[in-house]
């Protein structure tokens, strides 16, 4: 009869040309293996799940990758075996590691946009309070690139109508209510960009459908600025923006597609607990 064991991750050479990506090992280099019983001063047959004497051998088990590490007995055991299952909290492995990663990965570069947006808010509400002071010090400024004698009259239109100084022209010319406005979007933005973060931290299903829909919408506007300009830095964001909507469509099956949460959730368990070990289990 076949056996129907999965071997650990690695032991196995692809079948195809690119292998399969293994979110257990990059764990386990971050955080360290996840082992039991190393502590213990023998082993029941019930452990072998997890720890086993091979040859003479003491060899604990990663309970995340699945490698087996062969490890000295203890010279001072804590305790006569290892703790019983019910005792033993199991890391994430599996479909539940990938998106836990994935996503914090995505909250961090939310967290990022929320510090800037911050920042951009406020400094919007500081120009507001100080646009007066700071308008006589442009065009000096400008009237002196311009070769004005004595900080002479500004000609606007040597400013021409694009670049930095003419976007500088154009913010100064607007309305004090506009700029407060303008902060208050921002700010605004800033605030949605930090709840999704917290939220893809903590791996809320609602932070995934606000995160969707959030950058869903903003792009035909990224679209937009691509078609006025084009740099690396539109591009690269327009490319993240696109694999992060397909990530939560495809991967999190959001709005009922691949089957759902339901079917989501179905692969969760079977990706997790004592079931998922013993069938990896050699």
């Amino acid at each position: 009869m076949a056996s129907t064991h999965t071997l650990a991750p690695g032991a196995v050479r692809p079948q195809r040309f690119v292998p399969k990506f293994h979110w257990e090992l990059i764990a386990c280099g971050v955080e360290g293996h996840g082992l039991i019983g190393t502590d213990a001063a023998e082993f029941r047959p019930e452990d072998r799940v997890v720890c086993r004497v091979m040859d003479g051998a003491r060899w604990h088990r990663c309970l995340r990758c699945d490698s087996w590490l062969p490890l000295p007995p203890p010279e001072n055991p804590a305790r006569p075996y290892p703790p019983a299952r019910d005792e033993i909290e199991l890391p994430l492995r599996g479909r539940p590691l990938r998106d836990k990663i994935v996503l914090r990965l995505i909250a961090i570069d939310r967290a990022l946009h929320f510090v800037v947006l911050t920042l951009l808010g406020i400094a919007v509400f500081l120009f507001a309070s100080h646009r007066s002071a700071l308008k006589d010090t442009f065009y000096r400024i400008v009237s002196d690139l311009q070769g004005g004698i004595g900080g002479g009259p500004v000609q606007t239109s040597k400013i021409g109508h694009h670049g930095l100084l003419h976007d500088l022209d154009r913010l100064f010319s607007l309305k004090g209510s506009t700029l407060h406005l303008l902060g208050a979007g921002i700010l605004g933005y800033a605030v949605l960009e930090g709840v999704e973060a917290v939220g893809l931290w903590f791996q809320k299903r609602w932070a995934e459908y606000l995160t969707f829909v959030a950058t869903t919408l903003f792009l035909p506007l990224e679209v937009y600025e691509l078609t006025k300009t084009v740099s690396p830095f539109k591009v690269f964001a327009l490319v993240l923006n696109l694999a992060v909507v397909a990530y939560l469509l495809y991967a999190k099956r959001l709005f009922g597609v691949r089957g759902g949460a339901a079917a989501d959730e179905a692969l969760r368990e079977r990706d997790v607990g004592w079931e998922a070990l013993e069938r990896a289990t050699p």
